[in-house]
């Protein structure tokens, strides 16, 4: 990502979100939101759907380097956390609409 972005993108992993991890392993939502295994993919479509532009990229999330092949990098509407929470119940929301 490049430095033109600071403090206006957000990086997401989707371990960020991913309720199989523990915070330690690097969790950052709360387990009752987040989401089992999501793709990369939920969270262009949940993020779409939240107007946050998002745009994927190549790059692997470093304590996970053979899992999570792509990372997504939406703009900074809100502080992160909040950003990661709002991704993860949309993400919730259309699981459940399916």
């Amino acid at each position: 990502m490049s430095r033109d972005y600071k403090n206006k993108r957000v990086v997401i992993y989707p371990a960020y979100i991913d309720s199989s991890l523990s915070r330690k392993e690097g969790r950052r939502v709360p387990k009752s939101i987040a989401v089992h295994n999501p793709r990369v993919e939920e969270i262009v479509r949940a993020a779409e759907e939240l107007g946050l532009n998002p745009v994927i990229e190549d790059s692997r999330y470093p304590r996970f380097w053979w899992k999570y092949k792509s990372r997504v990098i939406v703009d900074k509407v809100d502080s992160k956390q909040r950003i990661l929470r709002m991704i993860a119940e949309k993400i919730n929301e259309l699981r459940k609409s399916r």
